[in-house]
């Protein structure tokens, strides 16, 4: 069967590779396309794979949320480049990558497909590190924020009635926030690291030679200090233009922070 330019240029368009290779590949399936593709994306996979070695640095996240709010998928896909990372073609595969974890976070060939594709038309080292799918907690709420340049990302999620403002204050404070938070509260952060501190800093009072009763004040007040610093719930809220609102004061009463995660994009903890 005779290969027209067309179909060649049409399936160059498809895969991005050289006209000899998508020649090559029409002319060993008379012409069909489609099985062209499946051909050089094993042929183009395997040279990819040889490739592993080299850095991928770069990456776009993407963000996936149910219809009915009841579940939140968040992936990374990490590339070579920079302008690999922002390309439309690259982003729109991390979307269906978020798409197919939301659905099934188990989908691991599903995903893996999307990955080919995209290592075969961008001829980098593009893979997915992680994927998180979050669901709502019942009789509580999921959110999340995604920033416009998709290097950075968090879900949160909460007990109780959080209206959609509160929430994604919640979901920006922990994409922006520096230190990231251990815990969500005193309660949530490690006995022993706690007991250390406290004691540390009764002895480091006591040791200024202050009264007892000013000593015990001063290590109390370097104690509140330490926990704020160390919980969500503690630190200062980076919306509060004057910086006095600390995360929990823009909680509803009886409402409370369950979970939050942040992504970013080559930072992997």
């Amino acid at each position: 069967m005779a290969i027209s330019a067309k179909d060649v240029m049409s399936l160059r368009q498809r895969t991005g590779l050289g006209m000899m290779e998508c020649k090559k590949a029409l002319t060993q399936t008379d012409g069909d396309a489609e099985a062209a593709i499946e051909i050089l994306r094993e042929m183009t996979k395997g040279k990819m794979d040889e490739r592993t070695d080299r850095a991928a640095s770069e990456g776009t996240l993407a963000v996936a949320k149910a219809d009915d709010g009841s579940a939140i998928a968040i992936i990374e896909l990490s590339t070579e480049t920079d302008f690999t990372a922002k390309n439309s073609d690259t982003e729109a595969g991390a979307d269906k990558v978020a798409g197919i974890i939301l659905g099934n976070p188990d989908a691991e060939g599903d995903v893996q497909a999307v990955v080919d594709e995209l290592r075969i038309t961008t001829k980098e080292n593009i893979s997915c590190p992680r994927t998180l799918r979050v669901e709502q907690p019942e009789g509580g709420k999921v959110g999340h924020y995604l920033h416009h340049n998709r290097q950075v990302a968090a879900i949160v999620t909460v007990d109780g009635d959080v209206d959609d403002e509160t929430m994604l204050g919640l979901c920006q404070h922990v994409a922006a926030i520096v230190p990231y938070p251990d815990a969500v509260d005193e309660s949530s952060l490690p006995a022993e690291e706690v007991a250390k501190a406290k004691a540390q800093f009764i002895a480091e009072a006591e040791e200024s030679g202050k009264p007892t009763e000013i000593a015990e004040k001063i290590s109390q007040g370097r104690m509140a200090k330490w926990v704020d610093e160390r919980t969500l719930l503690g630190q200062t809220y980076v919306k509060d233009p004057d910086g006095k609102q600390q995360v929990k004061d823009i909680l509803p009463e009886g409402s409370s922070v369950k979970s939050y995660i942040k992504y970013q994009v080559g930072v992997h903890d």
